[in-house]
C-alpha cells in the first residue's frame, strides 16, 4: 500500500510510472489528497475543541472552589457541547479515513523505472538465456504421457478423489518429488536462508499484509466457517512472520516448503494438461526482508541464486523482465524464469523473483529504526526456488531417452536412482 505523503510528494511521477502498469491513478490521487486535506482540517478542529474543553475544565474547578456554582454549571454545559462537537467531527474522521483506505487498496505498487512498457506476457523482455541447446525432436513425448508410461503420476486418481488439478504422485514419482523439495531447501539453506515450516492456512489479516487480499480474493480457497484462507504461496505466512515488527538486523532470509492452493479462476481455455496448471502444487519459497538501500542488489542476488539451481539441474531456461502489463499488483520489479519443455515445444514459467519495495511493509507495519531514531519501512522480496510442477515436467521431457528418463546428478543422492526405467 502506498503512503499518502509519498503520493503528495511524487504525485506526477507516480502517475506516469503507473501508466506503465496500464493504470490511471490521476482521479484516485486527487481524491486521496482532497480527503487527506479534509482529514487534516478536521483534526485541527478537533484539537482546538479539545484544547478549549480542557481549559474550561480547569475553569469549572476554580469556579466550584470559589463557590461560584452557577458560573461552573454554565461552563459545564459549554464543555459538554464542545465535546459533542468534537465527537461528531471524530465520527466523520473515521468515515474519511476508511474512504482513504478503500482508495489506497485500489492502487497498485509503483513500478521500478526500468520496467518495460507492455500489455501482456508477450511483451516481457528476455534478458538472458542458458547455453543449453533446445531439443527439437518431434518424437519426444509430453510429460503426461511419460508420467503414465513410467507410473510416476496418476492424474485420474487425483481427479477421482478430489478433482481436476490435484495429481497423485506414485512410487518413484513421489520419491522424485520429495528429492526436488529436499534439494531446493538444502540449496537455499546453503545460501544463508533459514528454513521454516509455516501453517498452510492464514487469516484475513495475513492475506492483506502481502496484498493477496483483497486483490486476489477470488483466486484463494476460503474456509467460510473460520474465515481462513489456504495459502497460494509460502510467501504469505512467512512474510507475515514479521508483521508489526521493528527489524534490528538486516537481512532476514527465510526459506519454506509448502503445498500451494490456487483456484485458478479464469484459466478456462489455457493449457491445463498434466502439470501445466494445478489447483494444488508444491513449491519452495525464498523471502527476504532488507534495508531499502540494499533491496535491488538483493534482488539481483536472488535471481542469480535461482539461476544456479537451474544450471545444476541442467535444464534450458531463460530469464525475463516482466513488462508493466504483466507485473503483479504488489510488485515493483519482477524477473520470471522459464524452462523449455522439450515434449511440448514451449517455455514454462517456474519462478518469479520480485522486489515489493515498501508496498507490503506498509501494510504489515514492518519497520526499522534509522541511526537518527526515525522509523522507516523495510523492503520485502521473494521468489520461487522453485515451483515444482513445471520443473518436474521439464525434467521428464528433457531427460527422456530410449533407455529411460535420466535423473540429474544433483538429485541422485536423494532419489537413490539415476534413471527411471
Amino acid at each position: 500500500m502506498l503512503h499518502i505523503n509519498d503520493i503528495k510528494k511524487y504525485k506526477e511521477k507516480y502517475i506516469e510510472l503507473l501508466k506503465v502498469k496500464n493504470f490511471d491513478a490521476d482521479i484516485l490521487f486527487e481524491s486521496i489528497i482532497e480527503k487527506d486535506n479534509q482529514r487534516r482540517n478536521n483534526q485541527q478542529q478537533i484539537d482546538l475543541l479539545l484544547s478549549r474543553a480542557n481549559q474550561i475544565s480547569k475553569q469549572i474547578g476554580e469556579f466550584y472552589k470559589s463557590a461560584k456554582k452557577s458560573e461552573g454549571d454554565n461552563l459545564k454545559q459549554e464543555s459538554l457541547q464542545i465535546k459533542k462537537e468534537a465527537k461528531d467531527i471524530q465520527d466523520k474522521q473515521l468515515v474519511i479515513e476508511q474512504e482513504i483506505r478503500n482508495i489506497l487498496l485500489q492502487i497498485p505498487n509503483i513500478p521500478n523505472p526500468s520496467v518495460p512498457k507492455g500489455n501482456s506476457d508477450i511483451d516481457n523482455v528476455v534478458i538472458r538465456q542458458s547455453d543449453i541447446v533446445l531439443k527439437s525432436d518431434d518424437k519426444l513425448k509430453p510429460h503426461w504421457e511419460l508420467a503414465k508410461e513410467y507410473n510416476l503420476i496418476d492424474f485420474d486418481l487425483g481427479n477421482k478423489i478430489t478433482g481436476s488439478g490435484f495429481p497423485v504422485y506414485t512410487m518413484q514419482g513421489a520419491k522424485l518429488q520429495r528429492a526436488l523439495i529436499t534439494y531446493f531447501l538444502e540449496k537455499n539453506i546453503a545460501a544463508g536462508y533459514n528454513e521454516y515450516l509455516p501453517p498452510h492456512l492464514v487469516n484475513e489479516e495475513s492475506g492483506f499484509g502481502t496484498a493477496n487480499l483483497p486483490d486476489k480474493d477470488g483466486q484463494m480457497y476460503h474456509i467460510n466457517e473460520d474465515n481462513l484462507y489456504l495459502i497460494p504461496t509460502a510467501e504469505v505466512p512467512v512474510t507475515n512472520f514479521f508483521r508489526d515488527t521493528i527489524v534490528k538486523d538486516f537481512p532476514i532470509k527465510c526459506t519454506a516448503y509448502t503445498p500451494c492452493f490456487r483456484r485458478e479462476a479464469g484459466s478456462y481455455g489455457k493449457d491445463v494438461r498434466g502439470l501445466n496448471r494445478l489447483h494444488q502444487f508444491d513449491k519452495v519459497e525464498i523471502v527476504q526482508v532488507q534495508h531499502p538501500d540494499k533491496s535491488y542488489e538483493t534482488l539481483d542476488m536472488m535471481v542469480e541464486h535461482v539461476a544456479s539451481i537451474l544450471d545444476e539441474l541442467g535444464l534450458p531456461y531463460r530469464i525475463l523482465k516482466l513488462c508493466g502489463g504483466d507485473l503483479s499488483f504488489a510488485s515493483s520489479l519482477t524477473f520470471d524464469f522459464e524452462v523449455f519443455s522439450a515434449g511440448q515445444k514451449k517455455w514454462l514459467e517456474v519462478s518469479s523473483v520480485s522486489n515489493f519495495e515498501s508496498y507490503q511493509a506498509n501494510r504489515l507495519k514492518l519497520r526499522y529504526k534509522e541511526n537518527d531514531g526515525k522509523m522507516n519501512l523495510c523492503h520485502t522480496l521473494n521468489g520461487s526456488a522453485l515451483a515444482l510442477p513445471r520443473i518436474y515436467a521439464a525434467l521428464l521431457e528433457n531427460n527422456q531417452t530410449i533407455r529411460g528418463i535420466k535423473i540429474p546428478k544433483v538429485l541422485q543422492k536423494y532419489t537413490g536412482f539415476d534413471i527411471l526405467l
